[in-house]
């Protein structure tokens, strides 16, 4: 079980045992090292690959007809859409559509965006008047606790709890 010439050879029995193989699979995969299956599904693939050249809007649903209409070959939907993924066929109309939409443009410009010596994008929240800095108003979100910068007369961090719909609770800030 070694290249012709090593000058170590282990024998079969031991190297499948120490990788937790069967000898009857590594003679038998010795044998035939490509399965019939795996056979079956590059022929598969080959006959995909020309039936979506002639007409590419079809979806492996349809792709599985053609394979019974033109070819005579019987396969499951699961198995043609299994062999699209793998060889990346796909219908010309198919795309992936989110739920949600693209994220619009920003509500401002960041203002309080600073690029340090190594190129990092921070932000500075230091104000040096009041009035200098103000944040984005986030009091329609419905978290619990809210980090938020106060800057008028100087750096102050405050967390302000947010009412609960369901408790019911008022603001109050926490210093």
């Amino acid at each position: 079980m070694a290249a012709a010439g090593a000058p170590i050879r282990v024998p079969a029995a031991v190297a499948c045992r120490v990788l937790g193989f069967t000898p009857q699979g590594y003679f038998k995969w010795l044998k035939s090292p490509v399965s019939q299956r795996d056979w079956d599904d590059a022929h598969l693939i080959d006959v995909l690959f020309e039936l979506h050249e002639d007409d590419d809007t079809l979806g492996y649903r349809f792709l599985t007809d053609e394979l019974a209409d033109e070819h005579g070959i019987i396969v499951g939907e699961n198995r043609v859409h299994r062999l699209c993924q793998i060889a990346g066929i796909t219908a010309s109309h198919h795309t992936k559509k989110g739920k949600t939409g693209k994220a619009g443009p920003a509500p401002h410009d960041d203002l309080l965006a600073v690029t340090d010596r190594h190129g990092v994008l921070r932000h500075e929240f230091t104000a040096t008047r009041p009035n200098a800095v103000w944040l984005w108003d986030i009091s329609e979100h419905p978290t619990t606790w809210i980090p938020a910068v106060v800057a008028t007369r100087a750096p102050t961090i405050l967390l302000v709890k947010q009412p609960s719909v369901r408790r019911g609770c008022p603001r109050r800030a926490i210093s």
